[in-house]
C-alpha cells in the first residue's frame, strides 16, 4: 500500500513538473513572439525611415544658408558635397532651398555621427530625400493627403478678410474668394455692411491633422448690395481646366481685365482729376491712375492678355511697363522696382510683369495703374469691361445638372 501511494505521489509530481515546464516554455515562446511586436510599436517612422536607427538633427533653413554650409558643419568635405549636388541635380537643385523651410539630417548613431541622408520639405505635402551613405540616391515623395469637405457662412461687418478671419477660416480661402472667383464682379474695396457669403470648399490635410491648403472651392454665393451672385467651379470642356467659375445661368464670372494688378493690396489713391498731391506741395494736379499700395517687391500682374509696347524708365513714372491689349485698351504700370518683361513679349492675364517699388516721383511703395481706352486715360472702375468667353450652349444642360445639388446645398447654409 505504501509503495502504491509513493507511485501515485511520484506520478503527481511528474505531472506538475511537466505542466510547469510547459507553462514556462509557453511564456518564453510568447515573450519571444511579443518582442518584435513591441519593437514595431515603438518604431518612429517618418519619410520612410525608422528614426530610432539614426542620430536625428532637425532644423529650418536660415536666410542665406546653403546646402554646402549645412553639410560642412557636420564634417562632410566639399568634394563629397559637390558630388552629392551634381548627382542629385536632375531630381533636385540644391540652390532651391528656401529660408524658413524645415529639413532633417539623419546621421549614424556611432560616435562619428556621420550624415547619411538629407530630407528637405519645400511644403507640407512634398519632400525631397538625398541619400549618400553608400551610394548617392535622390528622389521626391508626397505624404498621403486627406481631403475634407467643409462649408462656411458669414455676414460682412467691415471687410471680407476680417469677417472670415474672425471665424478662423483659412487665409487662402479669403484670397481665392476675393482674387480668383469674384475679382471681376465685386469691388471688395467697397463692400457694404450686411453683405454675406456662403462657400463649399475642400481642404487638404497630411497626417490627418496638419492643414496643407485649399484643394478647391466647389461653389460659392455672395450677396452684394442685395444682389446674389453664385459661383460654380465647372470644368469647361473647351478649356479643359477646373479654374472656370460660372454663375447659376452659366455666365462666366471672369472679365477680360482684372480689377487690380496687385494681390492682397489696398487702393491708396483713386483716379481723380482734381486731386492735390503732397509730393507737389498739395497743388491740384490730375491723377489719372489708381494707386495700389503694397510692399516693395510685391509681384505686379498683367490685368489682361496683351503685348508689351513699352518697358523702360522715364522721369516721374520711374520704371514702368505698358501693355497693348487690343485696338481699344492699353494699361500701364508705374514706379516698379524691377521690370520683368521686354518690348514685344506677349503676356497673359495674371502673368508677373514686374515688382512694386518706389522709382520716379512717389512718396511710398505702390503701383500706379493707368488704364487707356481709345488712346485716352480713363478710370477703369467706371468702365463697362468686356466679359470673358461664355460657356458654350452645347454644355449648358450638363452644367445645370452638375450645379443643381451644389446650389441646393448653398441655399440650405445659414
Amino acid at each position: 500500500m505504501h509503495q502504491l501511494k509513493q507511485q501515485h505521489l511520484n506520478t503527481l509530481i511528474s505531472i506538475i513538473a511537466t505542466v510547469g515546464l510547459a507553462f514556462l516554455t509557453f511564456q518564453c515562446t510568447s515573450a519571444e513572439k511579443k518582442t518584435p511586436i513591441a519593437q514595431e510599436l515603438q518604431e518612429d517612422i517618418k519619410f520612410g525611415y525608422n528614426l530610432n536607427n539614426f542620430y536625428v538633427i532637425q532644423d529650418t533653413i536660415q536666410r542665406g544658408e546653403s546646402f554646402g554650409e549645412i553639410l560642412s558643419r557636420y564634417k562632410v568635405d566639399f568634394s563629397e558635397i559637390y558630388n552629392i549636388a551634381n548627382q542629385a541635380k536632375d531630381t533636385f537643385d540644391i540652390r532651391q532651398l528656401r529660408a524658413g523651410k524645415p529639413y532633417m539630417l539623419l546621421c549614424s548613431k556611432d560616435a562619428s555621427r556621420t550624415p547619411q541622408s538629407f530630407i528637405y520639405q519645400p511644403n507640407k505635402i512634398e519632400y525631397v530625400v538625398l541619400e549618400f551613405c553608400d551610394s548617392i540616391v535622390a528622389y521626391k515623395q508626397r505624404k498621403p493627403v486627406k481631403i475634407v469637405e467643409k462649408e462656411a457662412f458669414g455676414v460682412i461687418e467691415n471687410t471680407l478678410s476680417e469677417t472670415m478671419e474672425a471665424q478662423g477660416l483659412p487665409i487662402q480661402l479669403i484670397y481665392d474668394m476675393s482674387d480668383d472667383i469674384y475679382a471681376w464682379t465685386i469691388d471688395f474695396f467697397r463692400l457694404q455692411k450686411g453683405d454675406n457669403f456662403k462657400v463649399i470648399y475642400k481642404q487638404r490635410f497630411v497626417e490627418d491633422s496638419i492643414y496643407a491648403g485649399i484643394e478647391s472651392i466647389d461653389a460659392a454665393y455672395f450677396e452684394h448690395k442685395g444682389e446674389p451672385i453664385y459661383a460654380f467651379n465647372y470644368i469647361n470642356p473647351d478649356s479643359k481646366t477646373s479654374t472656370d467659375y460660372y454663375d447659376d445661368s452659366g455666365k462666366s464670372l471672369q472679365k477680360a481685365f482684372l480689377k487690380s494688378p496687385v494681390k492682397f493690396s489696398r487702393i491708396s489713391s483713386r483716379y481723380n482729376k482734381n486731386r492735390r498731391i503732397a509730393y507737389y506741395g498739395n497743388k491740384v494736379r490730375p491723377h489719372k491712375g489708381t494707386d495700389f499700395a503694397a510692399p516693395v517687391g510685391t509681384p505686379i500682374l498683367a490685368t489682361a492678355n496683351g503685348t508689351v509696347i513699352e518697358s523702360t524708365r522715364r522721369g516721374g513714372n520711374g520704371k514702368f511697363v505698358k501693355i497693348r491689349h487690343n485696338a481699344t485698351y492699353s494699361t500701364q504700370y508705374l514706379h516698379m522696382s524691377k521690370r520683368m518683361v521686354n518690348v514685344g513679349d506677349f503676356v497673359k492675364q495674371g502673368d508677373v510683369i514686374g515688382k512694386v517699388g518706389m522709382t520716379g516721383n512717389t512718396s511710398g511703395p505702390h503701383v500706379c495703374y493707368r488704364f487707356w481706352k481709345n488712346g485716352r486715360q480713363v478710370d477703369p472702375f467706371r468702365q463697362k469691361l468686356p466679359d470673358a468667353k461664355a460657356l458654350s450652349e452645347i454644355y449648358k444642360t450638363d452644367f445645370l445638372e452638375y450645379i443643381a445639388p451644389l446650389k441646393q446645398r448653398l441655399d440650405a447654409i445659414n
